[in-house]
């Protein structure tokens, strides 16, 4: 992963009359990698990332901060064509964000064509009553030839012909750089919203969750990772000797539950053992974690259910 770090970006400021900062949503259909982006410029790991689409299921934000700006970047689920009232949920929260930001990503997939999903997006931000300024990232530019990349690329563009087009790519750092500047331009000048070693908004025991449900989407197949929620049931804190943490997976149906296990627990010790390594790295201490899985039946559509995993546009 590139080093962007924004602690080596740090220098003393004589004045805040020329400073920048302003709010960014990252928004795109799933797997598209947004969080990647993100955990790139921040050079850690705050947002979970994996293969599976739909990784990110909340908003979270993202503080890069340097001499001269501070980015605001808000991760956003991917808008997809919702099945269950996660989905909806999903959708609402990242189509909510466009009216709160300074700047809006459309992030696309350089290696595929638009597809429905990508104008879903596009009318969602031309739908916007604010003028918010827009910019195409076409990511995955390492995956594609040069001359198939320009005639996909035309296919984003003739959807959001307004917003100036990027190719990048968010695993490798390719013109990383370059997009930071070209945010830092578009910003208003403003003081910055959160202190220059602040990284997210979200607690360590929520980071912990995501890293824990990434390791789940990451060990398991078909249709079981997307019907599972993770809840943290204990946090404590050991002073010198780390912190214990307590989570059990939820799943859907009765015969999930042993998949998620799987033979004398090895899936389950798997998906703990990644996970803490990730938690680890995350928080520079030791982890000591445990786990257990437990079936709230149909949870997904599940007022209640959403309600009590933090999902609600209630």
């Amino acid at each position: 992963m590139s080093q962007l770090n924004p602690t080596n970006n740090y220098a003393p400021r004589s004045s805040l009359n020329d400073y920048r900062s302003g709010f960014v949503a990252v928004i795109g259909k799933p797997n598209v990698g947004k969080s990647t982006l993100i955990n790139t410029i921040l050079g850690t790991k705050i947002a979970a990332v994996s293969p599976w689409p739909q990784t990110t299921r909340k908003r979270q934000l993202g503080i890069y901060s340097s001499q001269d700006a501070q980015i605001v970047f808000i991760d956003t689920p991917g808008v997809h064509q919702p099945l269950h009232k996660l989905g909806e949920y999903m959708n609402k929260e990242a189509a909510a964000v466009l009216e709160e930001c300074d700047l809006i990503l459309f992030m696309v997939d350089l290696s595929q064509p638009a597809g429905i999903e990508d104008e879903m997006i596009a009318d969602l931000i031309k739908s916007l009553k604010q003028d918010t300024p827009a910019l195409l990232i076409l990511n995955k530019v390492d995956l594609v030839e040069p001359h198939t990349a320009k005639t996909l690329q035309g296919s984003y563009q003739d959807i959001i012909p307004q917003a100036k087009a990027i190719q990048i790519s968010a695993i490798t750092g390719i013109n990383v750089h370059q997009l930071i500047e070209e945010i830092i331009s578009l910003l208003p000048v403003s003081p910055p919203f959160y202190p220059e070693d602040q990284l997210t908004d979200i607690y360590e025991r929520d980071i912990a969750a995501d890293l824990i449900r990434e390791s789940a989407l990451n060990h398991l197949f078909d249709e079981v990772p997307h019907s599972i929620s993770i809840r943290i049931d204990e946090f404590t804190e050991r002073n010198e000797h780390g912190a214990f943490i307590a989570a059990t997976l939820f799943v859907e149906r009765e015969s999930q539950k042993p998949i998620v296990i799987g033979q004398g627990g090895e899936k389950l010790k798997q998906i703990g053992t990644d996970a803490r390594l990730e938690i680890e790295r995350m928080s520079g201490r030791k982890i000591f974690l445990q786990l257990r899985v437990k079936v709230r039946k149909n949870w997904r559509n599940d007022e209640s259910a959403l309600r009590l995993f933090g999902f609600s546009n209630k």
